[in-house]
């Protein structure tokens, strides 16, 4: 069966594009820093039919991001699809910081996390889909990517690297006529079911199809996800 692997798995929006996969007949692996999270995730998709396993790495690692991809291929065969969607980084010495406070000290762990891990993770995949002339990568961000976002001056910054990486990829790659799809998702609503009210949101369930019909239709390098 062919397979995902979701970077950066957790209860809410990984947890719904796994179940939008799975109920395609995809397995899933779970790739996140917290093994006995991910065991969990993978418990509560077998619950529902659905083949799953969990892969521990860390993003900011590079050798232990390719152990688990090479992990996870070797226990289902392949990865068909990629997605990268790694939870935020900012905390402690990455915290948000307004544009204006922005240093290359700041925003350096953002380029590291979003920007560097994606590099990694495609580099890792990416071979073994141009030898089978198929296969998709997803990397999602805020759309602070896209769109002027003062506030979050260092995490935007970060975000904006890893989508200007994958959209001239994407293009080298169809100019190529290699059979892969690379994306871009930018998410401009909360994920959630419990928004302030005025507050433009989506639940994880009504995001998840989206990165399904990206891989089926192959409709372009980017989406804006927007309520």
């Amino acid at each position: 069966m062919p397979t995902i692997a979701i970077i950066g798995a957790g209860p809410g929006l990984g947890l719904a594009i796994a179940r939008t996969f799975g109920a395609q007949g995809y397995a899933v692996a779970l790739i996140a820093r917290t093994q006995h999270k991910l065991d969990a995730l993978a418990e509560t998709l077998a619950a529902e039919g659905i083949t799953a396993a969990g892969f521990a790495a860390d993003v900011l690692d590079r050798p232990s991001l390719t152990a688990a991809l090479d992990a996870a291929r070797e226990r289902f065969g392949s990865i068909d699809v990629l997605e990268y969607s790694p939870a935020d980084a900012t905390s402690g010495a990455t915290a948000l910081v307004d544009v204006r406070q922005a240093t290359p000290e700041n925003v350096q762990p953002q380029v590291e996390y979003y920007l560097y891990g994606a590099m990694t993770a495609t580099a890792t995949v990416l071979p073994a889909m141009l030898d089978a002339g198929a296969g998709t990568i997803i990397v999602t961000t805020g759309a602070g990517s896209v769109y002027p976002v003062p506030m979050f001056g260092n995490v935007t910054a970060g975000g904006a690297a890893l989508r200007n990486w994958a959209l001239n990829l994407g293009t080298a790659l169809d100019a190529d006529e290699t059979g892969v799809h690379i994306a871009h998702v930018a998410i401009d609503v909360w994920i959630t079911d419990q928004a302030p009210e005025g507050v433009p949101s989506l639940t994880a369930n009504e995001i998840a199809p989206r990165y399904w019909d990206l891989v089926t239709k192959h409709d372009g390098h980017e989406i804006v996800i927007e309520a």
